[in-house]
């Protein structure tokens, strides 16, 4: 995939087409100084109206905003593909593995630091009887501060409905403050309706644990 960065303040974000894209997303911040080192839950798939490109998915930016690592669901084909990987510009870091997926499954995804720091492991699952499919990638030297639920469209519109995430898990580590979970995520250029439900936050430490029932992305504002 080829990239196009969408520069705003205060973050970049990177696209995966040589073409203007349509960005609706809501994104997480940690406090200054800490780090995310856990991000999964669920993905409810929507319809997809035909083969186009429509990428959907959650992923976590680092501070110097030097691409996305992200699970990505991609309508390209005609049939949804479910994938990860760290996008775009490092030609060295392949794509990790995926799965072909329809409307209507609920699909895992968890990207967790290793415990000796030395990189991230992405598990992906297929609805509840998948065969888990794990890729690992070598980013250590990488400090995520920004966890991002988002849509980015490339010459269609927002038409296959809502976009719904369950069962949200997002582990920051550097503070106590629990703020940004419980609060409201940035929200792009207001371009998103959207609901939360069962936003919740626990502390151990200097590790805040964020635990979400749903984020639904819901249509264009």
């Amino acid at each position: 995939m080829q990239l196009l960065s969408v520069i705003f303040v205060p973050v970049f974000l990177f696209a995966t087409q040589a073409a203007a894209a349509t960005w609706y997303f809501l994104r997480y911040n940690t406090p200054s100084g800490a780090k995310f080192t856990t991000f999964s839950g669920q993905m409810v798939v929507p319809a997809l109206p035909k083969a186009a490109v429509y990428y959907l998915w959650p992923g976590l930016q680092p501070t110097d905003n030097s691409e996305v690592y992200q699970n990505v669901l991609d309508g390209r084909s005609g049939t949804w593909w479910f994938g990860s990987g760290w996008c775009c510009s490092d030609p060295s870091l392949p794509w990790g593995g995926g799965f072909n997926t329809y409307a209507g499954e609920t699909n895992i995804f968890s990207n967790v630091l290793n415990s000796d720091g030395s990189g991230w492991t992405t598990t992906t699952t297929r609805g509840t009887n998948g065969s888990p499919v794990t890729n690992t990638f070598p980013l250590a030297g990488k400090s995520f501060n920004q966890a991002i639920f988002a849509i980015e469209l490339y010459d269609v519109p927002w038409n296959f409905g809502p976009l719904t995430f369950k069962n949200i898990k997002i582990v920051a580590t550097g503070s106590t403050n629990t703020a940004w979970c419980t609060g409201k995520p940035d929200n792009y250029n207001s371009a998103t309706k959207y609901t939360i439900s069962g936003a919740r936050a626990s502390v151990s430490g200097t590790t805040v644990t964020c635990t979400i029932d749903s984020v639904v992305l819901q249509g264009p504002a």
